[in-house]
């Protein structure tokens, strides 16, 4: 068998483990999880069996939006360490046999970045000033904004400066939306690709990909107001001034140029929500290659939700002439799934949606079934890694995390909690962003400020000591208590722990599916009602089989096809039947 990892087109099945840089490992005590304490745990994320890393942003930044407003595109923050530290980190990567894809942030800078601070100084009507998106305001002074557009997260979406001209935000109003017909920017972000390929990054991940062509200058700003919002994204008739236009996939066909540029080509994957008709154009080979899949994170647990998902994300993928499907349970974005499955599963509403409302509320509004919610992510983790493509993980997904839903407000760092009243519509992303339990933490005591949380770092995110011998900061995100039964030593010590559960089907996906070389062969088999069954081609130490997935959402047991179980997620029934929300895997008899 030829490792993924060492085909040229090895992102078409890869299995990504997505980092959220400032809550995996904090190395030296400051509380932020660090580039170091990526390289410390290596060996645990290669035992774990992925292919690959994706670091969330890790450049300089403000934090008004968890990095994602970025000042400097090719340096890392001090906070979190140095270019050296990245250059050895990609080092020990490699060493390991896993690749390292960088996020991108196209969409909007900081402003701090050099660009903005130039554009303030130049003034109106400045080549400075046409790298973003600036525009008179109304009224007799100018004292209105250009139009009604509320931001993303909360507030108008444009902000005055002090000769007067207004800026265009689609989030914070530290994070001014770049204009991406400038040449300016368009050299910019060529010279990043190149600077952090050039330092060892095997692909990237494009934020906001369906972001950033607009349309400022057809009709009049105010008209643009009243019609579109900044929350409708979607875009089925290229109407739509601010999302999914036609003219972003120019600028893809540019960047694909700069990919090509290295041997081999670089990789990228966009985070584009569009309606799944417009997926495959943005996981053209001649653009970014794949797009994420996001039906998975925004269904519902029930057979016809999740077989929707498959069939939208496969469908998208053979559309694209090249590319393979993603499936995505999880992000920095989205509360967790075992959450989301083990709250009320309510038809005619997008479970990301109970979620968050759930959240707003820090967690009281709706019973959370932890037990239920597990089981279910083990089915589903099961019946996603066998799907052909590429399987994206979000840190702590492979420990069974759940949601933390009552963080106090005042420790809360997602600008959603700062900029809508608590009463409305969003607590944040923070819940999904704690810092990862890596000890069992014997010695946790509850925190004096609020006792389900911890005091200090007891589960190993952070060292006991600094180096000067005084004690480690608190994380930047409190821990709760319950963290303890969720450490990854915990689980490695229990072979039926969720991460047991997640190394065991990564190495039997790389043994059996990954093995054929086959990035898209998929067949339905029907094997009754709220059934999900599929087959695929595989090697069975080096000889042809089939390979068979079964997830039984029904009440009643599912009787298994003839053939060798290879694993499941729950216990069979007395008579080897499968039970509800399990899922199993099964070489099939010839």
């Amino acid at each position: 068998m030829t490792p993924n990892n060492t085909h040229n087109d090895w992102w078409k099945q890869a299995v990504v483990y997505q980092i959220y840089p400032r809550s995996f490992k904090d190395v030296n005590g400051d509380g932020l999880g660090d580039i170091a304490g990526i390289t410390e745990k290596m060996e645990y994320l290669k035992d774990l069996g992925v292919d690959a890393l994706w670091l969330s942003p890790f450049y300089p930044s403000d934090l008004a939006d968890g990095g994602y407003d970025v000042i400097d595109y090719r340096n890392v923050d001090p906070r979190l360490g140095t270019m050296d530290d990245f250059d050895q980190m990609v080092a020990a990567a490699h060493k390991s046999g896993l690749k390292i894809i960088v996020d991108i942030v196209p969409n909007h800078t900081s402003d701090k970045h050099r660009f903005f601070q130039e554009a303030l100084k130049a003034g109106r009507g400045s080549a400075a000033r046409d790298r973003y998106v600036f525009r008179e305001g109304r009224g007799q002074n100018g004292e209105l904004p250009p139009n009604e557009w509320q931001s993303l997260f909360g507030g108008p979406a444009w902000e005055r400066v002090e000769d007067g001209q207004w800026y265009f935000h689609i989030f914070a109003k530290e994070q001014p939306d770049v204009n991406w017909k400038n040449p300016d920017i368009h050299e910019e972000f060529n010279e990043t690709f190149r600077f952090w390929s050039n330092h060892g990054v095997d692909g990237f991940r494009i934020d906001v990909a369906h972001g950033l062509a607009k349309d400022f200058d057809s009709r009049p700003l105010e008209e643009l107001g009243k019609e579109f919002s900044v929350q409708d994204q979607g875009n089925p008739d290229n109407r739509n001034p601010l999302w999914d236009r036609p003219e972003v996939h120019d600028i893809y066909k540019e960047w694909r140029g700069v990919f090509n540029e290295y041997d081999p080509p670089r990789f990228a994957v966009g985070e584009a929500w569009v309606i799944p008709e417009h997926q495959h154009l943005y996981a053209s080979p001649d653009e970014l290659g794949q797009v994420f899949n996001f039906e998975f994170a925004k269904a519902n647990w029930n057979s016809d939700a999740m077989r929707t998902a498959i069939a939208e994300g496969l469908e998208s993928a053979a559309h694209s002439g090249g590319s393979t499907s993603t499936w995505v349970m999880s992000n920095h974005d989205i509360p967790r799934n075992p959450t989301r499955y083990a709250l009320p599963q309510v038809p005619a509403r997008n479970q990301h949606q109970i979620a968050k409302d759930w959240l707003l509320r820090d967690g009281e509004t709706y019973y959370e079934d932890r037990e239920l919610g597990t089981k279910r992510a083990r089915a589903a983790a099961l019946m996603e890694m066998g799907l052909p493509g590429s399987i994206y993980i979000y840190q702590g997904e492979e420990l069974g995390l759940f949601e933390v839903p009552d963080i106090p407000w005042d420790r809360l760092e997602d600008p959603n909690a700062f900029r809508t009243s608590r009463s409305a519509s969003d607590k944040g992303r923070d819940g999904c962003r704690v810092p990862m339990p890596w000890t069992s933490g014997d010695e946790a005591q509850p925190a004096p400020w609020d006792s389900n949380f911890a005091e200090g770092s007891p589960f190993g995110f952070s060292p006991a000591t600094k180096s000067d011998g005084t004690p480690s900061e608190q994380p930047h995100l409190p821990q709760p208590l319950w963290f303890k039964e969720f450490a990854a030593d915990k689980e490695a010590a229990d072979p039926t722990s969720m991460l047991a559960l997640y190394r065991t089907a990564l190495r039997n996906r790389a043994a059996l599916l990954t093995a054929t070389d086959d990035y898209d062969s998929f067949d339905w088999f029907d094997i009754g009602n709220d059934v999900i069954a599929y087959t695929r081609p595989a090697l069975d130490n080096g000889s042809p089989t089939t390979f068979a997935s079964v997830t039984n959402f029904g009440p009643t047991p599912v009787a298994l096809p003839e053939g060798r179980t290879i694993m499941t997620s729950a216990e069979l029934t007395g008579n080897g039947a499968l039970p509800q929300d399990a899922t199993a895997w099964i070489l099939l008899d010839k």
